[in-house]
């Protein structure tokens, strides 16, 4: 894998790239960077592809946006401003957490240029601020969304070495214990300055208008009920600590050009890199054909 920028009208990406061929674009969540999609690339070369793998918006080295923007609707346009610079007429696009969310909305927006979409671990519908609102377990999950919009939440994600991070990658994958060369991947990440400000600005653009504009969070259920036109692959951990699996039901409504939905057993929320072997064998199942 060989570093590159990609210059966007809005921002200068640092991304991984490997191989030759029509474009994968993989864009990672939190609390991860571009380097979660290491199982995945070897087999996306082998089976042809060229993939470009982004440092999401403000995640160092990427640039922090001058405007202060990390909404989930800015995210799609990154996605539809990467493919314009990677010079991408087709494009399979993969996204896991905050890189599905930005996936589907780029989807929205770049529709006739993405031959396939997938999507890993939050699933794409107005069902999580549904749930936000009605289901005891995932309000349960989802407490470091509500903790994240205040300041104090930069100072607890930073302290004894990003000892949080650790701590939400254990209980998001029950039972999975995370190779100490990609915590440590991604703890440097974060060490660097401006991207634990980023990665909190994702929930507070997001999420925190949500929580506290009756307006707003009707808006954004209507905006999360669009119907996608790009075929799709939904993959999900059994065992998801952070977002329930059940949140997946009626998925299938929201993607008129089909979606296939695959529960992967024995697997949480960083199911890529938790069963590689099985993630990529449905992804690459999917990919060709």
């Amino acid at each position: 894998m060989r570093p590159i920028e990609i210059e966007t009208p809005a921002l200068r990406f640092h991304a991984i790239e490997a191989g030759a061929g029509p474009l994968a674009l993989c864009l990672h969540g939190f609390p991860d960077d571009a380097r979660t999609w290491r199982h995945q690339v070897p087999a996306l070369v082998a089976a042809g592809y060229r993939v470009v793998a982004p440092f999401m918006r403000g995640y160092a080295p990427t640039e922090r946006p001058r405007d202060g923007r990390y909404d989930a609707a800015v995210l799609g346009e990154d996605v539809a401003a990467l493919l314009d610079a990677l010079e991408a007429e087709q494009a399979v696009v993969i996204g896991h957490d905050w890189g599905a969310v930005a996936a589907c909305l780029g989807a929205l927006l770049a529709a006739p240029r993405i031959r396939r979409l997938v999507t890993l671990a939050v699933p794409y519908g107005p069902g999580f601020f549904r749930a936000l609102r009605e289901s005891h377990a995932q309000q349960r999950r989802s407490w470091y969304m509500m903790f994240f919009q205040h300041q104090l939440a930069a100072e607890a994600l930073a302290h004894d070495d990003f000892a949080m991070i650790e701590h939400l990658w254990r209980d998001w994958s029950p039972g999975w214990v995370p190779p100490p060369d990609a915590l440590a991947a991604v703890k440097a990440t974060f060490r660097q300055q401006g991207t634990v400000e980023a990665a909190l600005g994702y929930y507070r653009a997001s999420i925190g208008p949500v929580l506290d504009a009756p307006d707003q969070r009707e808006a954004m259920l209507q905006a999360l009920a669009m119907p996608i036109p790009v075929p799709a692959l939904h993959l999900h951990g059994s065992d998801d600590g952070c977002i329930g699996a059940e949140l997946t039901v009626g998925l299938e409504g929201y993607f008129p050009a089909g979606l296939r939905l695959e529960i992967v057993p024995s697997a949480g929320h960083f199911l890529h890199q938790e069963r590689p072997a099985v993630v990529n064998e449905l992804l690459l199942d999917f990919l060709q054909h």
